[in-house]
This record gives C-alpha cells, structure tokens and sequence, in this order.
C-alpha cells in the first residue's frame, strides 16, 4: 500500500506532508476551526453546525480530499475519547435550568462516527466507512483494515486516521492510503 497526503492537525498549525498551510495564535479549538474553515475558503454551510470533532476530522479530511471525486474513497478513523466532548455538552444541556429539553442540535453528534458521516455526505462517498475507539493510535490496525477494503474492491483509496478531541487538547493525523 502506499501512504500518501499526510495531514496533521494541532497546536492551531494545519501540516501537510510537512509543509504547514495554516498557524494562528488563536487560544480555543473552536477560534482555530472558524478561522481556518475562512483561510481555506471552505465552502460547506453545515461545518458551522458541527460539533468540534467533526470540526477536526473535516478539516483534515478536506486537506487531503479537495474538490477531487471521492465517491469510491472509504473512511476509517479512530480516537481514543470517542465523542467524550460533545457529550459533555449534551449532559450540560440536560442539566441547565434554562432549557425545558436538551438540544436536539447537541445530541446529533454524540457518536463518533458521525464526523465520518459529515465527510461522506459532503464527498458524496458511498463506500465503506468506520470509526474504532481505541486507547491509542495504532497505524497497524487502521492499514490492515484498509488494506482489507482495498483488497475487496469496496474501495480504490482510504483515508485513514487518528482524529482526537477532549476539550482543548485536539490532535489530528489522517493520510491516503492506495494499492
């Protein structure tokens, strides 16, 4: 297989394949994903909407995907806090005193695997996808799955990768994989 498009994400610094496309002193997650959304001229209105691990794992994906046709591209991503954050946030709103009813808008996003699903429908991919919570990041295991749906002709390429969030610590490494 052949690893391609390197993406790393953290410490407010986009990198790809070494070279870095984007730093800004911003102190939250939140400032560093609206200004970079801006910078990289995004144009997807439901990135606003999403929780800041979708956030992560869009914004690294989009690096690595572009404008190009990836409707036969599978995802596999992987974390160690699964959707910890968000839910979080779904609990506060529970809990506030001010709501009569949790949000709605919060609550779409308590699963991990609903980043992958944003970037599938914004790719139109209609493949494969996956996200494995993990204690750490394993590329072994992330490229003997994809390997698996290459293999299978489910797929032609995989973006892979290890999209973490809690709180404000974030850090993103995602990659092409083909055969």
């Amino acid at each position: 297989m052949t690893r391609t498009n390197i993406c790393t994400i953290e410490h407010s610094k986009i990198m790809v394949d070494g070279n870095l496309i984007f730093e800004t002193e911003t102190l939250t997650f939140q400032e560093f994903a609206k200004e970079a959304y801006k910078t990289m001229e995004f144009s997807y209105p439901k990135f606003h909407k999403m929780d800041n691990l979708s956030k992560l794992a869009f914004l690294a994906a989009e690096m690595i995907l572009k404008e190009d046709d990836h409707s036969n591209t599978a995802l596999v991503f992987a974390n160690k806090s699964s959707s910890l954050d968000t839910d979080f946030k779904y609990q506060e709103s529970i809990n506030s005193k001010e709501a009569y009813f949790p949000s709605p808008a919060v609550f779409v996003y308590t699963l991990p695997n609903i980043c992958v699903g944003e970037i599938s429908i914004k790719h139109k991919m209609q493949t494969e996808n996956a996200f494995f919570v993990l204690d750490e990041f394993d590329e072994n295991f992330l490229n003997d799955y994809a390997e698996q749906i290459l293999h299978s002709g489910k797929a032609d390429k995989v973006v892979c990768g290890w999209v973490e969030l809690y709180q404000e610590n974030y850090k993103a490494f995602v990659y092409l994989l083909t055969l």
